[in-house]
């Protein structure tokens, strides 16, 4: 495991695909949250295929070293590199020296390219008061957005990792400042923690994604979500710990809910793309549309994805993707691409969960929001 901060570009193709372990609250070895955080690394030590893992603040309950060691050791044996950002309970001492000092990770924040994508990590945290005073600061907001500026210019799509929604800023003018920044530029996804619960929102031109927290769990089983851009589709599909390999994640076409460009819109053919997750060899992939013939996907050398081109009528509602490995084990995944660029909804440029897209159980989205934010109880 290396707690990156790396500027070098680390992806070798054209998708990036990570995985996104929820706020930890970690206090104490023996504690539940303590274990499933082992058992998630566990599991994602069997697998191949991310370009990181990612820890989107709240790491250490208290912000203390010994927290943060818990952390530190939790993630050994990762084959990945890891991107830890801050949150509010890493500012509880009033300062970030421990989360510096104990993780060992490069200041915030910083720029990665990975897969095309430049990946921008954000510290909400630092330049606040503690608590709910989430501010990037003066020097921060300058540098994010001349590293948008210049992925612009170099052709890159972007993705900001973050602990909470923009509109949750309390410097002068931040938030509206950064949520008009996002929806005017090609930030394809934001990527947060601090719900508690697993959401998505679109604007129509960004997506929102936020994974429940694993330290405070408020709704369902513990778990981890799986993210990608494809080349500008944003997918995201939330994986509950027991749930058995493999694991299937369809990478294009967009889901309806999740399109936020014309160019997201289904016709005639369509290449489906696919990236299976597991422990043992795939033995097959496949897709259908409506509960048809399976059409075989397949996988080419150096590529993360298996492919195929499927036909597709105006008609047609839902494309499944099935797999299955060695081990007997089967998974699928279901979207329902777009296929109206009119239902497209349009950005509001607030940044915020005003977009949600709701309930939808087989993404791991209860819609329920029991978290801070909403309908959370007292920690």
């Amino acid at each position: 495991m290396t707690v990156e901060g790396s500027s070098a570009m680390s992806g070798q193709d054209d998708i990036l695909a990570f995985a996104h372990i929820g706020d930890l609250h970690l206090t104490e070895g023996h504690l539940e949250n303590a274990c499933d955080f082992r058992a998630i690394v566990s599991q994602l030590c069997e697998v191949e295929g991310l370009d990181f893992v990612y820890l989107p603040g709240d790491n250490a309950d208290n912000g203390l070293p010994e927290q943060y060691a818990l952390v530190r050791d939790g993630l050994a044996g990762l084959p990945f590199p890891v991107h830890v950002i801050t949150g509010d309970h890493d500012m509880e001492r009033g300062s970030l020296d421990a989360f510096y000092s104990s993780l060992g990770g490069r200041r915030l924040p910083y720029a990665v390219d990975i897969s095309g994508i430049r990946c921008l990590f954000l510290d909400m945290c630092g330049p606040g008061a503690g608590g709910l005073d989430f501010r990037l600061g003066d020097a921060q907001l300058a540098w994010l957005e001349g590293e948008i500026q210049v992925a612009e210019s170099d052709g890159l799509d972007c993705a900001l990792f973050m602990h909470s929604y923009p509109a949750d800023l309390k410097g002068d003018g931040e938030a509206s400042r950064v949520g008009h920044l996002v929806s005017q530029s090609r930030v394809r996804l934001v990527e947060m923690g601090h719900t508690h619960y697993n959401e998505l929102a679109n604007d129509g031109r960004t997506i929102f994604a936020a994974t429940r927290s694993t330290g405070q769990i408020e709704e369902g089983p513990v778990g981890y979500a799986i993210a990608a851009i494809d080349r500008g589709v944003v997918s995201w599909r939330f994986k509950e710990m027991a749930q058995p390999w493999p694991f299937v994640l369809v990478t294009a076409p967009a889901d309806r809910r999740l399109a936020h460009d014309d160019a997201h819109t289904v016709r005639d053919m369509v290449e489906v793309r696919a990236i299976v997750l597991g422990a043992a060899p795939v033995k097959s992939c496949e897709a259908s549309v409506d509960g048809g013939p399976w059409h075989p996907m397949s996988r080419a050398d150096g590529d993360r994805r298996y492919r195929a081109f499927i036909p597709w009528n105006t008609a047609s509602t839902r494309l499944t993707v099935r797999a299955s490995d060695a081990a007997g084990g089967i998974g699928q995944d279901v979207v329902e691409p777009a296929t109206d660029p009119s239902q497209r909804p349009v950005s509001k440029g607030i940044g915020s969960d005003a977009d949600a897209i709701g309930a939808w159980p087989e993404k791991g989205l209860l819609g329920t929001q029991l978290g801070p934010n909403r309908h959370g109880r007292s920690w």
